[in-house]
């Protein structure tokens, strides 16, 4: 994963759910009610046996579970992999600017290497400080 050092990798969504769930001693009911979900709908997010929360729940259990942005970061990725697609906080942010879309085909056409995308990554963060 590229966000962050020393960031736990999780084999995916499910044991991201759990893990954060249990580190900050929520039960699965406590936790349910807090997000607005079944508890045997956890259950199965949990085991693998349903895809991750809409967008709205996702980002309620940021808060519920006190992410940091890197987690937060991780949670996204775990959840648009689990679905096959790009992370779900992203769509919104690529459709509503053109250029974005531009820039993501020329950097596939080209094959852009992830050394050239932290290299770009890297320029942003030195021009915005």
């Amino acid at each position: 994963m590229l966000q962050g050092v020393n960031m736990k990798e999780y084999k995916d969504f499910g044991e991201f759910v759990r893990e954060k769930r249990n580190e900050n001693h929520l039960t699965m009911r406590v936790f349910c009610k807090e997000i607005g979900i079944s508890t045997p709908f956890l259950t199965d997010v949990e085991s693998g046996r349903r895809n991750p929360f809409d967008i709205e729940k996702l980002n309620r259990m940021v808060e519920v579970l006190n992410l940091s942005s890197a987690e937060k970061d991780q949670m996204f990725d775990l959840a648009g992999k689990k679905r096959n697609t790009v992370a779900p906080d992203l769509p919104e942010y690529i459709q509503g600017r053109e250029y974005v879309g531009v820039a993501l085909r020329k950097a596939r056409d080209l094959g852009a290497s992830e050394e050239e995308w932290m290299q770009f990554v890297e320029e942003l963060q030195k021009r915005r400080g």
